[in-house]
């Protein structure tokens, strides 16, 4: 009961969120004449969606595999983290006010399922440009799956809550409901490097580069995604080098999504569609 209590509240957040934020930040009007082309938009993201759902499926459908692989292999960098950067998440637990822990929360677990929906759905709706970013967008969240699934696979890891005894799992001691979710979607070892992070910094730095085509989604992003990963340290939930990782990850995932969508793009449009294309399907905000 308390599995489906969250997770219902929690797609209650994102769908509410996310139509909120694209009549915020699109427009109504915009909003109508996507749908009346849905059916072209669909089309022209499909081959891109298409490769992110089967992505997806085969990491759910290996999920058992590549669990006993990973305990076989037994690769355990826990020591290693710690080394890295000793007690830093439990300092940042100290200096951060009590009274946070709910917002830190719904961000971990809310926003940032808002920050993987709302983003491909703002692209989709828009006009300008939209349709490239949505396909960097999907393409960046292959890679970061992709590269977070080996990872995941090679290495063992805990986070600071399960190793030190001066980190506290904030959110599960207080939410204890929360774990039901968390724990379906992932293992305990599954922290380095932080997907949270990743992801959310991959929709941030597309939502970077379409700041000028949509300016209002920029603002939300950006501070949704630094919610989001201050949350995971501060709830004791990653350590700070999953983090930077993370961060590094999520970058790279955009700039690798980047030439890979130029690349796909000029070998399917012919090279007349291309030059009438030229100036939509360029790079839109980029500097």
């Amino acid at each position: 009961m308390a599995l489906l209590e969250v997770t219902a509240a929690t797609g209650l957040f994102v769908v509410v969120g996310t139509a909120v934020t694209a009549l915020l930040c699109i427009g109504p009007r915009q909003v109508t004449r996507a749908m009346t082309d849905a059916d072209d938009r669909i089309r022209e993201v499909a081959p891109y969606l298409g490769a992110a759902l089967a992505l997806l499926a085969a990491k759910q459908v290996t999920q058992g595999y590549r669990l006993r692989l990973s305990r076989a292999l037994d690769w355990n960098i826990t020591d290693e983290l710690y080394a890295l950067e000793g007690g830093f998440v439990a300092a940042l637990q100290d200096l951060t006010p009590d009274a946070t822990l709910e917002f830190f929360t719904v961000s971990y677990m809310a926003g940032f399922a808002f920050l993987l929906v709302a983003a491909p759905v703002t692209y989709f709706l828009s006009e300008s440009g939209g349709q490239r970013h949505l396909k960097e967008l999907l393409v960046a969240y292959m890679l970061n799956y992709a590269v977070g699934t080996v990872c995941y696979t090679l290495f063992v890891s805990y986070g600071p809550r399960n190793y030190l005894e001066t980190v506290s799992g904030l959110m599960y001691s207080v939410y204890p409901q929360t774990q039901d979710l968390t724990a379906a979607v992932a293992s305990n070892t599954n922290v380095f490097p932080s997907l949270h992070t990743s992801l959310s910094v991959a929709v941030l730095a597309v939502a970077w580069r379409s700041r000028r085509t949509h300016p209002r989604w920029t603002p939300v992003a950006a501070a949704v995604a630094a919610a989001v990963v201050f949350s995971t340290m501060y709830l004791g939930i990653h350590w700070l080098t999953d983090v930077v990782v993370g961060v590094a990850l999520g970058v790279g995932s955009v700039a690798a999504a980047v030439r890979i969508v130029d690349r796909a793009e000029s070998r399917s449009a012919s090279p007349t569609a291309g030059g009438e294309r030229g100036g939509a399907t360029g790079r839109p905000g980029d500097d």
